[in-house]
């Protein structure tokens, strides 16, 4: 991912035993802090059609990652995050998407990696949960703090009784790297990260989870290059991904950023 074009890209050490990573830098939008009234812009369209009754057994699963800190990234050249929302504004936007899509009653949960707010609150001097939570309100949503991957992968398996609710969608928008989803980039560790989910732990997230041709999306840099393989492996589903870099600083939506870059599922 990319910072309003501005890139830097760190060599990647994969995984490591000690809660340490250190990563492909990861995006985040350089622009100017506002209120959580830019939280709102969506892309013009068409009146909608009308949709059918949503379906009571499926659901919608968006995961957004945390946001980096000043502290770390500010002696580099091309700093991520310059923006808190940057996450939550896209995964914002994919709500509306969904709600066009598939009603005002579907089953719409979001998950949020939580200390990394916390901790951007305080950098911010401002109550960002608050403003996250404003999200859940106008959206009609399901939203799930979680603090530690343990918390993410029990929500999928058993937050729901998985033998009547499905997995019809799930999309994650954060930092990442080929091999896995990055929740704290530069949030407790200078360009590291202490909480992830790793390829190598995919096959903890049960199979019966998931619709038969559920859609599943990382939003994240490059994890097309690896994960997706790793992903299908594991749960039986395929998952986009890209071979490359994104960008988020599209008010609308995420774009790829790296010349040649593509999505691959």
């Amino acid at each position: 991912m990319m910072n309003r074009g501005l890139s830097r890209v760190s060599q990647s050490l994969g995984w490591l035993p000690l809660l340490l990573l250190v990563v492909w830098s990861s995006a985040g939008s350089v622009r100017a802090e506002t209120d959580a009234a830019e939280l709102t812009p969506v892309a013009p369209t068409a009146p909608a059609a009308p949709v059918p009754p949503a379906d009571p057994n499926k659901e919608y699963v968006v995961i957004t990652g945390g946001v980096s800190l000043y502290e770390w990234e500010k002696f580099k050249a091309a700093p991520h995050d310059h923006w808190w929302a940057n996450f939550v504004h896209q995964s914002k936007n994919r709500f509306d998407q969904l709600r066009q899509q598939y009603g005002p009653d579907a089953r719409i949960t979001w998950l949020v990696y939580k200390p990394a707010y916390l901790k951007r609150s305080a950098q911010e001097g401002r109550d960002l949960i608050s403003m996250i939570e404003s999200v859940r309100d106008a959206e009609h949503l399901n939203l799930i703090w979680f603090t530690k991957t343990a918390d993410l992968i029990d929500y999928l398996n058993y937050g729901q009784d998985r033998n009547v609710v499905k997995i019809a969608d799930l999309e994650y928008f954060g930092h990442s790297n080929k091999a896995c989803f990055l929740f704290d980039y530069s949030c407790e560790i200078d360009s590291a990260s202490k909480c992830w989910l790793h390829e190598t732990e995919l096959t903890q997230i049960k199979r019966r989870d998931f619709a038969h041709a559920a859609f599943v999306k990382s939003w994240g840099c490059h994890t097309g290059e690896e994960m997706s393989s790793y992903w299908h492996n594991a749960t039986g589903t395929r998952m986009w991904g890209a071979i490359g870099r994104t960008d988020y600083s599209n008010d609308f939506q995420v774009v790829l950023s790296t010349p040649g870059g593509h999505w691959v599922d």
